[in-house]
């Protein structure tokens, strides 16, 4: 009974981590879309994001539950990882991991800490300068100033190099995590492979993209 109430609590969790990963892509799609108008239309960048930063719907309802889903995902990953190594804590004597299965697939929480270490970075450069601006020195709204600060921020060619390789760990935890995620939740039809190759491009395309956009900006400021 103890061990099926395990295994169960096990799934539920795997679920609850797959759920909140694929929530998660939705920003990441909407916020990779936004980027990208930087490089074709600094107006219609300030236009946007001049209405992300300003929204109330925006700022006081989503961005608190994309904050929450943020922390809930890598806790659980964090748990998940733990659970996973204490169900195994004396490794095979002949373990050929890379035979069986990607690097990403074995290494999810290095490039899931990463990627979190990068979150905090953005978040130091974007949202509490935003924060500040808006809520500790009450600035007058600028619609124009937001195309100038993301450019601002990728005239360092370290901060640059950092941005694209997070976004190079991010491919790989994707590539993974989007399968797997339907794996978790018992997703498999005729729609399953459509679905598996959409998540394959979605794994390298947006994030090769936001690469993209930094290298840009970095050459073109």
């Amino acid at each position: 009974m103890a061990k099926s109430a395990l295994l169960k609590s096990s799934i539920a969790k795997k679920v609850a981590m797959a759920l909140s990963g694929l929530f998660l892509m939705l920003f990441l799609a909407q916020h990779f879309f936004i980027n990208m108008t930087s490089v074709f239309s600094p107006d219609t960048f300030n236009s946007i994001s001049h209405f992300m930063g300003n929204n109330p719907l925006v700022q006081f309802v989503i961005q608190p539950i994309l904050i929450v889903g943020v922390v809930f995902h890598f806790i659980m990953g964090f748990v998940l990882d733990f659970k996973n190594r204490s169900a195994r804590p004396i490794a095979y004597a002949k373990d050929n991991g890379a035979a069986n299965s990607s690097w990403a697939s074995r290494n999810m929480i290095i490039s899931g800490s990463v990627i979190l270490a990068f979150l905090g970075l953005h978040f130091y450069d974007f949202w509490f300068p935003e924060m500040v601006y808006k809520y500790v020195e009450c600035n007058p709204l600028d619609e124009t100033r937001y195309f100038h600060e993301l450019v601002a921020k990728f005239e360092s060619p370290v901060r640059t190099a950092l941005y694209s390789l997070s976004f190079v760990l991010l491919a790989l935890h994707l590539q993974h995590g989007f399968s797997s995620s339907f794996q978790s939740v018992g997703f498999n039809n005729k729609y399953s492979r459509g679905l598996k190759n959409f998540g394959l491009g979605f794994a390298y395309v947006v994030p090769i993209g936001f690469i993209f956009i930094a290298l840009f900006h970095h050459f073109n400021h």
